[in-house]
């Protein structure tokens, strides 16, 4: 789930040379031993109050006697440091914990409680570069992705201030005199927040900041490869409630696996699950929280295409293309998959996205050049392969890349195939890594259909400049995608608008427009205010 960078491509390399930790570099080395924190050149993740060994649970205290986990560097697959995540048990007091404090944080006024949003997103921006740092060590960004993600919960937190003020339901007319009718919306109570490990900061901000000023507690698991992230960012919160004499247990974080999620989900004090990640898991999730009847909000995958007609300005497409394709190594949920070209330009924009494609500089997540990492796993890699072989095998032929990288970490080539059918097995399945499918399309029907004949309703965009084809896009015959764009790739999503899909991506929306509404609940209500009790409809009961 890719959302709009800050700062571009372009401008990140002048904007890392002034940063103090851009001589930071992830390289394998013989003279290395032990943990990467009690290296010198990583000192700096001690200013996140991160250690060697680090508590996974966090409900007002600090705390952990679960499986110890090792977070482990993309870039070099070398050891970062420790996590001790929850058990069973010390899930069971974070609720219970989480719970007691709703009751406080429910009775703070809106607008007191956007406040304290506000020194949340002004404390993330006192360690937006060292947090933004820790991103691209332990998931594999670039480092300007990792602080272009930080600033994205920065600017949520700015946005839910103002929401404080704002949220609420309308008075309606009521066809019975003496009488007034409207709609109260009121905190569903405890929201338990699942992430994933290609947005560890992002996702939980989105969620976060919009659940407290509605009234919520949150109560975050986030990925088991990104467990310093969540320590980093939950003790950064934590200090924020601190400070205002507030229940720390009100942004509570317990670390661990799928037992974990699994309680989350089928817990009933959990009042909505937002879950981000697979479209697999998700399922199961969400299974798991309708047997309860209880309430979810899922952020799945995401089988996004552009699709690019005879009209289109090239100059836009490629570069729309290459960042869409190999921006994070292929891992936002936004990530272009389907590159759909009008036959008449077919091969003259494969051969310039070829082209640009070779020129991609490939390194150091944090070298100011760099502008494509590694994959976050070694099973990453493996699916990889996995993925090109099964396009072989159906037909696709291989236009550039295809290779894992001969160096430490976890580098595979940005890929182009060709030649697949647009409803082959491969290309319709949504691999999480940066291989880019290109089809070749006759008319506009066509290309709408294939947009929409896979299961996932992510993100979509059209290259063009005719009007009537933008409009017939963006309706009801158009794409069937919950983010339907027009001359601008399929990632960058701004935070004030409703972010999420349909169909198998979930059909949740989070962070911008009427989002709120997710984490509330409504009640229609009728007060009667004459001395008469006439009924509804006309109807007499005398």
């Amino acid at each position: 789930m890719q959302r709009c960078l800050t700062l571009t491509f372009a401008r990140h390399s002048r904007l890392l040379l002034r940063h103090k930790f851009a001589s930071v570099h992830c390289q394998q080395s013989a003279a290395m031993s032990g943990l990467l924190i009690n290296q010198p050149k990583y000192s700096w993740l001690k200013e996140l109050g991160l250690s060697e060994d680090n508590p996974g649970v966090y409900n007002g205290s600090w705390g952990g006697s679960g499986e110890v986990i090792t977070s482990y560097c993309p870039a070099n697959n070398e050891p970062i440091a420790r996590v001790t995540q929850a058990t069973m048990a010390e899930y069971e007091e974070t609720v219970q914990k989480t719970r007691e404090a709703w009751k406080m944080w429910a009775d703070i006024p809106a607008p007191k409680r956007g406040e304290i949003v506000r020194q949340v997103g002004d404390a993330l921006r006192k360690k937006i570069n060292v947090l933004g740092s820790l991103v691209a060590l332990e998931m594999g960004k670039i480092y300007v992705e990792g602080v272009g993600e930080v600033q994205e919960y920065v600017d949520v937190c700015d946005y839910a201030v103002g929401l404080s003020r704002m949220i609420g339901g309308p008075m309606l007319p009521s066809e019975r005199p003496g009488h007034a009718l409207i709609e109260q919306w009121n905190p569903v109570g405890l929201v338990g927040i699942i992430t994933a490990f290609n947005f560890p900061v992002a996702v939980y901000g989105w969620n976060n900041a919009i659940a407290l000023t509605c009234g919520n507690v949150c109560l975050w698991k986030g990925a088991p490869t990104t467990p310093l992230t969540s320590v980093a960012v939950s003790k950064i919160v934590a200090e924020v409630l601190e400070h205002n004499n507030l229940p720390g247990a009100i942004c509570s974080m317990t670390c661990g696996g799928a037992d974990i999620g699994t309680a989350m989900a089928k817990d009933e004090r959990v009042d909505l699950v937002s879950f981000t990640g697979s479209t697999r898991v998700g399922k199961m999730v969400a299974m798991m929280v309708q047997d309860r009847f209880g309430r979810k909000l899922l952020e799945l995958g995401g089988n996004n295409a552009i699709i690019v007609f005879e009209d289109a300005d090239l100059n836009l497409v490629v570069p729309s293309a290459v960042f869409a394709s190999v921006g994070t190594a292929g891992q936002r949920c936004t990530t272009t998959r389907r590159l759909m070209l009008h036959e008449s330009l077919h091969d003259a924009v494969v051969e310039r996205v070829a082209k640009a494609y070779k020129q991609v500089r490939i390194g150091d997540p944090w070298d100011p050049a760099t502008l494509y990492g590694p994959l976050h796993t070694k099973q990453a890699v493996d699916q990889y392969l996995a993925a090109i072989e099964q396009a072989k095998q159906q037909g696709g032929t291989v236009v550039c890349g295809g290779k894992v990288m001969d160096r430490p970490g976890n580098y595979v080539e940005p890929t182009i195939i060709t030649g697949l059918a647009h409803d082959a097995p491969i290309v319709h399945t949504e691999t999480f890594v940066p291989i880019l499918y290109v089809l070749k399309f006759k008319t506009e029907e066509e290309a709408f259909a294939w947009n929409n004949e896979v299961q996932q309703g992510l993100s979509s965009s059209i290259f063009t400049q005719d009007m009537g084809r933008v409009f017939r896009w963006l309706g009801p015959k158009g794409s069937d995608c919950g983010i339907v764009n027009v001359n601008i790739p399929t990632s960058g999503a701004e935070i004030g608008g409703a972010f999420g899909g349909e169909k198998h991506t979930g059909g949740g929306r989070e962070s911008g427009s009427d989002s709120w509404k997710q984490y509330m609940r409504r009640s229609t209500c009728t007060i009667n205010y004459s001395k008469d009790l006439p009924l509804a409809q006309g109807i007499k009961f005398e």
